[in-house]
C-alpha cells in the first residue's frame, strides 16, 4: 500500500502522512478501503485496471449529483490506475441507518433532484449497473429509450448467458408493448441515482442523508422510486416525505414492475439462475396487464 500512498500524494499534491488502512465491507463487485492520515480521511475503492472507467462513470454521477446540490454524496478525491488497479478515491463520510426524520428529509430531497429536468434522456457517457454495462445513448423518447437501452440490453445479456426459450419470447412481446404503459403518462428526463437499493443510502453522523454508488443517467424519475421498493430498506416516512414534495402518477403502481424488471434481469445475468422465475413471472404480470 505504501506504492499507493505515494501515488495519491502524486495525484492529490497531499502529504498522506501517518497513513492507516482498513478493509471495509459489504461490497460485491470492488474491494474497499479506509485510509486515515494526519489531515485527511477516505474511502478507497479497487479493482482491475480494465474497469477503470467503471470508476470514472461513478465520480462523474457522483460530481454531477453534487452540482445540483439537493442532498449530500460523498466527495470526489481522485480517480485513476495504478499498477494493474483501477481506483476511485471518496471523502470517508461514517454511515448511519436513516431514522423516521432523516428518512423523510431524504424523501424530499430526492423529490427536489427529481423536480429539475434535464435536457433528454441518457446521460453523456455509458456507465455499469453493478457491472453491467449500462447503455445511455441520447433519446428524445422515453419508451424507447427503455426498450432499446434498458430491456432490450438486459435480455440481449440474457441470450447471450444462455437464458432463452419464454424469457426471450414473451419478452420481446413486452418490447413490443411498452408503450401502452405511458398512454396517458409522459415523463420528463430527471437525474437519476440508477441503483436507489437500500445498501446506497444512508445518513451521516449529524443524521443528514447521503446517497452513494450511483449508476447515473437521465430517466423517469419512477425508476429510482421503483427500485426502492424492489429490495426494501425504505419505509412509510421516505415515501411520505417523497409524494409531499412530488406526488406520483397513480400509474406508477403497474410502472414499477417494468422498472424492477430491468434490475431483476441485470441480478439473472451477474448472479445467476435464481432469478430466472422472478423475471419470467414479472414480465407475465406486465403482459397480464395488456390484455
Amino acid at each position: 500500500m505504501q506504492a499507493l500512498i505515494r501515488h495519491l500524494e502524486t495525484q492529490t499534491g497531499q502529504s498522506l502522512q501517518s497513513p492507516r488502512f482498513s478493509c471495509v465491507g459489504g461490497g460485491d463487485i470492488n474491494s474497499a478501503y479506509r485510509l486515515q492520515t494526519a489531515n485527511s480521511d477516505w474511502f478507497i475503492k479497487l479493482n482491475r485496471a480494465d474497469l477503470a472507467a467503471m470508476f470514472s462513470a461513478e465520480a462523474a454521477g457522483l460530481r454531477e449529483l453534487a452540482s445540483i446540490g439537493t442532498l449530500r454524496v460523498p466527495e470526489v478525491i481522485c480517480f485513476g490506475e495504478f499498477q494493474q488497479h483501477a481506483y476511485l478515491v471518496l471523502e470517508f463520510i461514517e454511515l448511519g441507518s436513516l431514522n423516521s426524520w432523516s428518512a423523510s428529509l431524504f424523501g424530499q430531497q430526492l423529490a427536489r433532484l427529481h423536480r429539475q429536468p434535464q435536457a433528454y434522456f441518457g446521460w453523456p457517457i455509458d456507465n455499469t449497473i453493478g457491472s453491467t454495462p449500462q447503455h445511455n445513448a441520447r433519446y428524445d423518447d422515453w419508451v424507447s429509450f427503455w426498450r432499446r437501452q434498458r430491456l432490450g440490453k438486459q435480455l440481449q445479456f440474457a441470450a447471450a448467458n444462455g437464458y432463452g426459450g419464454s424469457l426471450q419470447t414473451q419478452g420481446e412481446k413486452l418490447l413490443e408493448r411498452i408503450g401502452d404503459f405511458f398512454s396517458d403518462y409522459h415523463p420528463h428526463p430527471s437525474l437519476l441515482h440508477g441503483d436507489l437499493w437500500g445498501g446506497n443510502a444512508a445518513s451521516d453522523h449529524q443524521g443528514q442523508p447521503v446517497m452513494f454508488d450511483p449508476a447515473c443517467y437521465y430517466g423517469d424519475r419512477e425508476a429510482d422510486i421503483a427500485m426502492t421498493e424492489l429490495f426494501g430498506g425504505f419505509g412509510r416516512d421516505f415515501y411520505d416525505g417523497y409524494r409531499g414534495e412530488y406526488p406520483l402518477d397513480a400509474g406508477y403502481k403497474t410502472r414499477k414492475t417494468l422498472y424492477n424488471l430491468y434490475h431483476i434481469l441485470n441480478h439473472l445475468n451477474l448472479f445467476g439462475h435464481g432469478y430466472l422465475s422472478q423475471a419470467n413471472a414479472m414480465i407475465g404480470q406486465l403482459l397480464a396487464e395488456l390484455k
